[in-house]
């Protein structure tokens, strides 16, 4: 059995991995902090178009650094890591707060180190282990209004590109996916004036959809996907590149 944790599994982009995933034969544990009726509608999916595959819900705040390891003791078998969580934080930088900082870093950079540091072992034993980060193009070009989110989108490629090198010995790769302007609920706050304005920036004319970011994390995940590691992967419509 292949089996991989999908953080963040009741966002958008977290369901369209984990039904893209469960396609192709992984058993999956399925993390989320607060949507548990989302999570017990795509578990009784997935168990019913895929009853010889195993899928376990995993609750947990990422800002609670003491639930990592109840969430470890959770995972047994394990192959590949997806983190597909995270938030952001709108507004001008000096108007964040000290709390705001603390969540984002915790969030997307600090937490999910930890559970890498938890569950290494485990990833490593099949030697063609796979973790891979959902980031963001903004972890490359930045955004005004979201310095702290870009901050931390940058982190996470930053730590990609190191860790890679770490543990390429052990048959483990590690690499980020970073979406450009994607219509999830992460976005629906854009007032029509506000999207036609960013679709006429976007060279494809459009937004992306979650099953367009799953359709990569598939790829990395395929056996034949052992030689590319340490990489950023822009998937933006050609938007900011």
């Amino acid at each position: 059995m292949k089996a991989a944790l999908v953080t963040g599994a009741s966002g958008d982009i977290g369901t369209s991995i984990a039904r893209d995933l469960a396609g192709s034969g992984w058993s999956l544990y399925l993390h989320y902090h607060s949507n548990q009726e989302k999570i017990n509608l795509l578990l009784a999916e997935l168990q019913s178009a895929y009853p010889e595959q195993e899928f376990y819900p995993l609750c947990l705040d990422f800002t609670d650094e003491a639930g990592v390891s109840t969430l470890a003791d959770h995972i047994f078998s394990l192959q590949a890591i997806v983190f597909a969580h995270g938030t952001t934080e709108y507004g001008l930088l000096q108007d964040m707060t000290s709390e705001q900082m603390d969540t984002l870093w915790e969030m997307h950079v600090k937490m999910p180190i930890l559970i890498i540091q938890a569950l290494q072992d485990k990833i490593a034993r099949s030697r063609n282990g796979r973790i891979v980060f959902i980031s963001s193009i903004y972890g490359e070009v930045g955004s005004g209004l979201e310095v702290l989110y870009s901050t931390v989108k940058g982190a996470q490629i930053a730590f990609v590109k190191a860790y890679s090198k770490e543990v390429a010995s052990l048959g483990v790769t590690v690499n980020a996916i970073c979406p450009g302007a994607i219509d999830t609920q992460m976005n629906a706050h854009l007032e029509n004036d506000e999207k036609e304005a960013l679709l006429e920036e976007i060279p494809l004319g459009r937004m992306g959809k979650p099953n367009e970011i799953s359709f990569w994390v598939s790829q990395l995940l395929k056996e034949d996907s052992r030689y590319m590691t340490g990489q950023a992967i822009y998937v933006s419509g050609g938007w900011l590149r």
